[in-house]
C-alpha cells in the first residue's frame, strides 16, 4: 500500500460532511422579500474543521488533516453565494449578516413546495504527510435545504 493510497483511508475516517445549515429563517418561517437571509453552518470538526486522522498498516501510517475554505451557497433563485467563512450565527437584534447573507429579489410562490431549494457546498483542503511523502487533496461535500420566500405589501386608506 502506497503513502497515498493510506491517505484516502485517512481522508475516510475524517467523515467530512456538508454544512450544518442554518438561516435566519426556521422550519415553517417565511422569509421576505427584500430582506436578508443569514447563512452559517454550525462549526465541528466534520462541517468546517479543523480535523485530523490517521490510517496505519504496519510499517506505515499517514496522517491527513482537513480544513474548509469555504461555502458556495446555491440559494434556488438563480444566484449563489460564496462564503470564505462559517458564517455568523443570528443574534437579537440583527439586520445583515457581517460575514454571509442573501437577499432574495421574488417569493418562492410557484416553485416546487412554494420554497426555493438551497444546497451548500462546503470546499475542503486535506495534506497528509507520511512514509516519507506529502501531498493536497481538495474535497466537497454537499447539505441541501429549503427556504419559503413571501412578499409583504402595504396598503394605505384614507378616510
Amino acid at each position: 500500500m502506497t503513502p497515498a493510497q493510506l491517505a484516502q483511508q485517512a481522508l475516510a475516517q475524517l467523515a467530512l460532511t456538508g454544512p450544518a445549515i442554518r438561516m435566519t429563517i426556521e422550519g415553517d418561517e417565511h422569509g421576505l422579500v427584500g430582506l436578508p437571509v443569514w447563512l452559517w453552518t454550525e462549526v465541528g470538526p466534520t462541517t468546517w474543521g479543523p480535523n485530523s486522522a490517521t490510517a496505519a498498516v504496519p510499517g506505515l501510517s499517514v496522517t491527513a488533516t482537513a480544513q474548509a475554505r469555504q461555502i458556495v451557497w446555491d440559494m434556488g433563485d438563480g444566484r449563489t453565494e460564496t462564503c470564505k467563512n462559517p458564517g455568523t450565527p443570528y443574534y437579537t437584534g440583527g439586520v445583515t449578516s457581517p460575514t454571509c447573507q442573501h437577499i432574495y429579489e421574488q417569493s418562492s410562490a410557484g416553485q416546487a413546495n412554494e420554497a426555493f431549494p438551497v444546497t451548500a457546498t462546503t470546499t475542503w483542503d486535506v495534506t497528509w504527510t507520511g512514509g516519507g511523502a506529502s501531498g493536497a487533496l481538495t474535497v466537497t461535500r454537499q447539505s441541501t435545504a429549503s427556504v419559503r420566500i413571501g412578499e409583504m405589501q402595504v396598503l394605505i386608506t384614507q378616510e
